[in-house]
């Protein structure tokens, strides 16, 4: 049977469909697949199940002399050297659609808690400050009346945006690189350039993947544009913000907040970050429900057995 590299644990009964038609190797360590290991162990392996903290770079893919599948256990897919997969016969599929929903409402989680400091004000408690109810303490800012403007229109960008109406917000998009986006029938808000959508916007969230035209997409003049009212949101990728530009900007109160739940240098986070209280820093868990997460590593097992039956992937790259 052919041999499949999985580098992180996933749940026994999505292992045991992978287990009939191939032999395993999953790597059982806390944290990513140390870098050599992975050259070491993919040198005989026909797939590779990964996710978006393993490198699969080109010392990887030449280390790889059988490999026919790679399947990222996530949307994107900036981990890997996709064409130099593609040259060496490799195919490679992501886990669309199957988390939309839950990144969706965590990114709305996330508007919630920044908004109306709800971390900070958990934090306020656990450390005995809280002396009571008291008319002025610890007051936020209403959604109501505001706009929302998200900085990319895919699936998630799409599925924020459905949820605007309920929090009485209206909603404002461009393009993942910043160009004015195509209208969209589907989307309830008006289509502008990043520059417009950073000055008039109340809340920014950030939904696209890191290219080389979204790296530091959101830099110290991109903060400089903003409301010094408006909060920074960010589900998609660390790189996306330049940190130290962020830093500065809650530092000079240029804006009012950020949540994050991805970083430039993840799992690092920028140290001048750590000791604000208006940025709301949380460990990558957008996706982050048992349903969704047993969904996308089903998909990514489906995706592996399709290829290495001779068949199509059920979602690859491109």
């Amino acid at each position: 049977m052919p041999s499949v590299l999985v580098t992180r644990r996933l749940p026994s009964s999505v292992l045991s469909r992978l287990q009939s038609v191939a032999d395993i190797d999953v790597h059982r360590g806390e944290g990513p697949i140390p870098p050599d290991e992975l050259r070491r162990r993919i040198a005989d392996k026909a797939g590779l199940v990964c996710f978006s903290t393993d490198a699969i770079d080109r010392t990887v893919l030449e280390a790889a002399l059988q490999l026919k599948v790679i399947a990222t256990v996530a949307v994107g897919y900036d981990n890997i050297d996709v064409v130099l997969a593609r040259s060496r016969g490799a195919i490679v599929s992501n886990t669309p659609d199957v988390l939309t929903e839950s990144v969706a409402d965590f990114t709305w989680g996330l508007i919630l808690a920044i908004t109306r400091r709800l971390a900070e004000g958990e934090r306020l408690v656990r450390r005995g400050g809280w002396k009571g109810w008291a008319f002025d303490l610890m007051l936020g800012s209403e959604l109501r009346g505001k706009q929302l403007g998200l900085i990319g229109i895919g699936r998630i960008g799409r599925a924020v945006a459905s949820r605007a109406p309920a929090f009485g917000m209206r909603v404002a998009y461009t393009a993942r690189g910043g160009d004015v986006a195509t209208p969209a029938i589907d989307v309830p808000g008006e289509a502008m350039s990043l520059d417009r959508l950073l000055i008039t916007s109340d809340v920014v969230s950030l939904h696209v993947p890191l290219t080389p035209d979204t790296r530091h997409l959101i830099d110290k003049r991109a903060l400089a544009r903003m409301k010094r009212s408006a909060f920074l949101i960010n589900t998609a990728r660390g790189p996306v913000i330049d940190e130290a530009a962020l830093a500065w900007a809650l530092q000079q109160h240029l804006i009012a907040g950020a949540a994050l739940d991805v970083y430039e240098h993840e799992p690092a986070v920028h140290p001048d970050l750590l000791s604000l209280e208006n940025v709301l820093l949380v460990p990558h868990l957008a996706s982050g429900t048992t349903e969704t997460r047993s969904t996308m590593a089903e998909l990514a097992i489906d995706n592996v057995i399709e290829v290495l039956a001779g068949r199509p992937p059920l979602t690859p790259v491109f």
